[in-house]
C-alpha cells in the first residue's frame, strides 16, 4: 500500500535542484501517492517544471532569505508547510545545510530523525537502511511514534530519473519572523575552482591515496581524470596529510560517488573509503599489494607500482589523441 503523501526538501544551484535532491524526488515518486517538495532562495519558482518533470505535484516557496543562514527560517517554514500539506514523511538531502534544518525542525516538531539513510522501503509504512561498521552491516529502522516522520538521505542513495510530470503549482509558503536566531547571515561565498564535472557527478572518478607517494605525485591524479573528461578524487589518507583539499575526498567522511568508472590508484581500500564508492558500476584498481582490499571489490585489478602504471596510462591516452 503506497504512502498517501511525502514532502521533499530540495536544494537549488544557479542550475538547478541538486542531484541528491532529484534522487530524493525519485524515491519519493516510487513510495507515495503524491509528492510535493518545498525548498528557498530567489530561483524557486524558475525550478518548478524540472521538480515536476521529477514527480512533485506541489512546490513550496518559502522565498529569497536574503543572506540568512537558511536553518532557522527554513525549519520555521516547515512546521507550517508540513500542517497544510499533511504529509507524513519528510525527506532531506544529506547537507550542510539539510542537517542544519532537520535537526531545528526536530525541536520544533519534539519528533526524532533518522540520519545517514542509504535504503528506504515501504514495509507497511516507511521503513530505512543505514549502513554501520563501514557498511559491512545494514540496520533497518522505522519510527513509530505519531508525527511526522524526518529521513535524512546520503547521496546517490537512488538514481534520479525523472517522469515526464507538469511543473509543480508553486505555493508561497513564507518563513515566519526568526527574532534573535535568524540574525545570522551569510557576508560572503566562496566556491573553489575547478575543472571539469563536479567529483559526485562524474562518469569517470580517479582517486589517488597514500601509494602516490607525495603530494607532487598527485598531479598524475589529475591529469588522467582529464584525459578521461572525469573528476579527482582522493582517500581520506592523503586529505588529512594534507595533499589535497576535503572537498576531494570521497569515503563516510566525505563524498559518495556512483560514476561509471571508479580509478582507485594506491588506494589500499579501507572500509571508511570503500563505503563511499562501492557503488559504482565499474571499479579498477592499481596497487603494489596484491592482498589490498580495494581488489575485494574491483572489476579490474591491476598489481603494480601505481607511480609506474599511472604516468604509463597518461602517455597512452596521449598517444591516441
Amino acid at each position: 500500500m503506497a504512502i498517501d503523501k511525502i514532502l521533499v526538501l530540495v536544494e537549488l544551484t544557479e542550475s538547478g535542484p541538486t542531484a541528491t535532491s532529484l534522487e530524493l524526488l525519485t524515491a519519493a515518486r516510487g513510495l507515495a501517492t503524491t509528492v510535493e517538495a518545498a525548498s528557498w532562495g530567489p530561483g524557486v519558482a524558475a525550478a518548478a517544471g524540472t521538480i515536476g518533470e521529477y514527480g512533485a505535484t506541489t512546490l513550496y516557496d518559502i522565498g529569497d532569505l536574503g543572506g540568512a543562514l537558511p536553518g532557522v527560517p527554513v525549519a520555521g517554514a516547515l512546521v507550517s508547510v508540513l500542517s497544510t500539506s499533511g504529509a507524513s514523511a519528510l525527506l532531506i538531502p544529506t547537507s550542510y545545510d539539510g542537517r542544519d534544518i532537520a535537526g531545528r525542525l526536530s525541536a520544533k516538531l519534539n519528533v526524532p530523525v533518522l540520519t545517514n539513510v542509504t535504503g528506504l522501503n515501504n514495509d507497511d509504512g516507511l521503513s530505512t537502511e543505514h549502513p554501520i561498521f563501514g557498511g559491512t552491516q545494514i540496520v533497518h529502522a522505522k519510527f513509530t511514534g505519531t508525527g511526522v516522520g524526518i529521513y535524512v538521505i546520503r547521496a546517490k542513495s537512488f538514481t534520479a530519473e525523472p517522469a515526464g510530470g507538469a511543473a509543480a503549482a508553486v505555493v508561497a509558503a513564507a518563513a515566519p519572523a526568526a527574532g534573535n536566531t535568524g540574525t545570522a547571515t551569510i557576508v560572503a561565498r566562496h566556491v573553489e575552482e575547478r575543472s571539469g564535472p563536479k567529483l559526485d557527478e562524474a562518469a569517470v572518478v580517479v582517486s589517488g591515496g597514500r601509494g602516490l607517494g607525495s603530494a607532487n605525485n598527485y598531479a598524475w591524479i589529475n591529469d588522467l581524470a582529464k584525459l578521461l573528461n572525469g573528476a579527482a578524487g582522493a582517500s581520506r589518507a592523503i586529505v588529512d596529510a594534507g595533499w589535497v583539499p576535503y572537498s576531494h575526498q570521497v569515503g563516510q567522511t566525505g563524498k559518495t560517488v556512483k560514476p561509471t568508472v571508479y580509478l582507485a590508484c594506491g588506494i589500499s581500500g579501507a572500509t571508511q573509503h570503500l563505503v563511499g564508492m562501492k557503488g559504482s558500476k565499474n571499479i579498477i584498481a592499481i596497487n603494489k599489494d596484491q592482498e589490498a582490499p580495494i581488489f575485494s571489490v574491483a572489476d579490474l585489478g591491476i598489481v603494480g607500482d601505481v607511480n609506474k602504471v599511472v604516468p604509463a596510462l597518461i602517455e597512452a591516452l596521449k598517444s591516441r589523441g
